[in-house]
């Protein structure tokens, strides 16, 4: 089980998304009929508190790396997909903030679904004087 804490010990982005990519395995745990179960957690006060923490908690930065801000929509994603299971029993990992951290869209679709990300992100070093 990967944690936030792990995560965060590697220093860029493309080593942390690395790191989370699930090569599709989440399409094969799809809820389908299920659906409800996800649609219901998502939209519970309990989830929305610990969202709300995670999302402060990360500065709202794209995979919690400094600098990385998030324009639109901020996701907090489960580091360890769930399953419908997991909801239906009710899992408290479902809620810990040590398995969340906060993404954007794109880097949510490639962590799922190996998109491409559109910008080829360049990591920046010290000294650095090159703008692209």
């Amino acid at each position: 089980m990967i944690t936030y804490s792990d995560v965060i010990l590697l220093p860029t982005f493309k080593e942390r998304l690395e790191l989370l990519k699930t090569d599709g395995l989440p399409s094969e745990l799809t809820f389908d009929q299920l659906r409800y179960l996800n649609q219901r957690f998502y939209n519970s006060s309990v989830w929305k508190k610990v969202r709300d923490y995670v999302i402060a908690r990360d500065h709202g930065f794209d995979l919690a790396i400094p600098g990385r801000e998030i324009y639109g929509k901020v996701i907090v994603h489960h580091i360890n997909p769930l399953t419908p299971k997991d909801l239906y029993l009710g899992v408290k990992e479902a809620l810990d903030p040590n398995l969340l951290i906060t993404v954007s869209h794109q880097t949510h679709q490639v962590i799922h679904f190996d998109a491409e990300l559109e910008v080829p992100f360049i990591e920046r070093t010290p000294g650095d004087t090159k703008l692209w």
